[in-house]
Parts: structure tokens; sequence; C-alpha cells
């Protein structure tokens, strides 16, 4: 008993830390975030953008299109064990961006602003856990939050091409009847 009142705990700021101060993403993911976010420049306005910008002309498939790269970096975010929080907030960007750019002409415009590969990509940087060697694969629990998020995006998804579908379909019963 009298050995166990003399320890002396070891004061608790030298506890590791869990998050590597500087994490080095995969060269894959800067490159496909810039690609799509940051590609090209307008010189007199130095006003930044990529192919999302180009192929969000194109209706609904653009948008499709470009979600689907942005999950792909979310789902990335899995790998270097990013907490829970963060990859909400990173599918929080994904479904603004999906959202807004539902809104013809301003939606696009905001779009091109919101820029959401290099947002997620910046959360990735600031909140890994784990370096790239060694985020070769992610947690079960992970994987499942994930496949949550994304099971949401794509039911907003579906759901706004049916929305899409039933206003064209719609127009069109109306048009033929007032004819």
């Amino acid at each position: 008993m009298q050995a166990h009142k003399n320890l002396e705990l070891a004061p608790s700021r030298t506890r590791n830390v869990l998050r590597p101060s500087a994490v080095q993403i995969e060269r894959e993911l800067e490159v496909v975030s810039q690609l799509m976010d940051n590609q090209f420049r307008i010189p007199v306005l130095n006003w930044h953008f990529g192919l999302n910008a180009i192929i969000d002309l194109i209706p609904q498939f653009g948008d499709v299109a470009t979600t689907i790269v942005a999950l792909y970096i979310l789902v990335s975010a899995v790998r270097y064990r990013v907490p829970k929080i963060t990859l909400l907030r990173m599918a929080l960007n994904i479904a603004i961006y999906f959202l807004v750019g539902a809104i013809p002409l301003a939606g696009y415009l905001f779009e091109v602003w919101w820029k959401p590969n290099i947002r997620n990509l910046n959360l990735l940087r600031q909140r890994a856990t784990v370096s790239a060697a060694e985020a070769k694969r992610g947690r079960v629990a992970d994987w499942w939050f994930v496949l949550l998020i994304v099971g949401t995006l794509v039911m907003l998804l579906l759901g706004s091409i049916a929305v899409t579908f039933f206003v064209w379909w719609y127009i069109a019963t109306h048009l033929t009847m007032m004819r």
C-alpha cells in the first residue's frame, strides 16, 4: 500500500498526439481536386475554374458526374481516418454543391465559386490522422458511416432526377392539353 502512495503520475501534457503534424495526402487526390476546381485561369480577372464548371454545363449529367468525383474524395477520406464529423462536413459541402447547383444560372455561378473538391481536400489535409502510406484501408465503422452518407446523397440525386422527370412530364402533358 505504501508503494502505491509514493507513485507520481506523469503530467498529461506528454501524451502522444494521434494526428501527425504533417500528413502527406496522395498526389492523385490533389491532382483530381485541382483539375476539377482550379485548373484554368481567366488572366484579367485572375479567376480560377476547373472541369466542374465545364462539365456542369451539361444538364443533369454534369451535376451527377461532378458529384461522383466529389464523392471519390469523400470516400478516400475514410482511409485517412478523418473524424466522422469531418466526413459529415465533407458530405455537406457536396450536398450544398449539388442542391444549389440545381438552380438554373445562379446555381451554376455558385458551383463555379463553391469548389467542393478543394474545400474537401483542405478538410482532409487538416484532419487526416494517418499518412498516405498507412492509409491502406479504413475502419469498418467509418466505411459504414460513409456508406450511409453516400446512400443519402444518392437518394438526393435520384430524388432530384425524379422531380426533373415529373416537371418535364407535367409540362409536356399540360402543353398538349392546351392545344
